[in-house]
């Protein structure tokens, strides 16, 4: 078991599949312990169940977009642990894949509330509790993308969130500084999970073309948040880009 000085409690959001999932697992390997939240309590035991040691992983059922339920589940987590080390703010989704003009408002919403709304609830709940909590501080880990930078054709929903994610990023690192309270972004690119599942059999370039893209194993980005979550409180990563290295996304692809 790892020291109680170093296990760490964090949240992860989004984390019954893909990687949250592998962010949780990796969480665990490294001796923290994990509140693993998500809408879809069979895919959250299936995650916690295969979390391995020596840290420790629960299951909270809870829509981020849900401004009460996000309420209850910080009141959880208060109540359980009377701390919050880290938020891995990770719950997200793509949206339709249709041209801007045939996104319906509904639509639209749905990807916002989910990617970018869900993310502030969460955030500020965190703040709120690392601000007052003793001793004070933590960390705050946004799940930006690569589309937080340069959009995917068909895709309005998902780039305009991941770039307003970056705005709040910015905003939490500001304002975090008085509250020893760190907050970064981590953009990534290609990982191989349920949601990019298309991608290596072929995606919709700027071009118009379909062709296949290469991914990465989504083992190694759990490892680069598990690394950051270890961080000491006086190091913060603003914004950290990792990628399948021959992606189009650098140059002209």
């Amino acid at each position: 078991m790892a020291p109680v000085s170093t296990s760490k409690i964090v949240l992860v959001t989004g984390a019954g599949t893909g990687l949250g999932r592998a962010v949780t697992h990796a969480l665990t390997a490294a001796g923290h312990q994990v509140l693993a939240v998500g809408r879809t309590a069979a895919t959250l035991e299936e995650s916690v169940a295969a979390a391995p040691g020596p840290g420790t992983a629960e299951a909270y059922v809870a829509d981020v977009t849900d401004a009460a339920a996000v309420v209850a589940l910080f009141g959880h987590i208060a109540q359980r642990w009377g701390r919050l080390d880290a938020l891995f703010n990770n719950a997200g989704i793509f949206g339709p894949a249709k041209a801007i003009d045939e996104v319906s408002v509904d639509e639209w919403k749905q990807v916002v509330d989910v990617n970018l709304t869900g993310a502030f609830l969460c955030a500020q709940a965190a703040f709120r509790m690392m601000k007052n909590q003793d001793p004070r501080g933590g960390r705050i880990i946004n799940n930006g993308s690569i589309s937080a930078h340069t959009p995917r054709p068909h895709t309005v929903g998902y780039a305009a969130s991941k770039h307003g994610i970056t705005g709040l990023t910015k905003a939490l690192a500001l304002e975090g500084r008085a509250h020893n309270i760190a907050a970064g972004q981590i953009d990534i690119g290609n990982a191989a999970t349920e949601l990019t599942a298309g991608i290596a059999s072929g995606s919709l370039q700027a071009d118009g073309s379909i062709r296949p893209e290469p991914t990465m194993d989504a083992a190694h980005v759990a490892r680069v948040v598990a690394q950051q979550v270890e961080l000491p409180l006086d190091v913060n990563v603003p914004f950290l880009t990792i990628m399948a290295t021959g992606m189009p996304y650098i140059g002209r692809g």
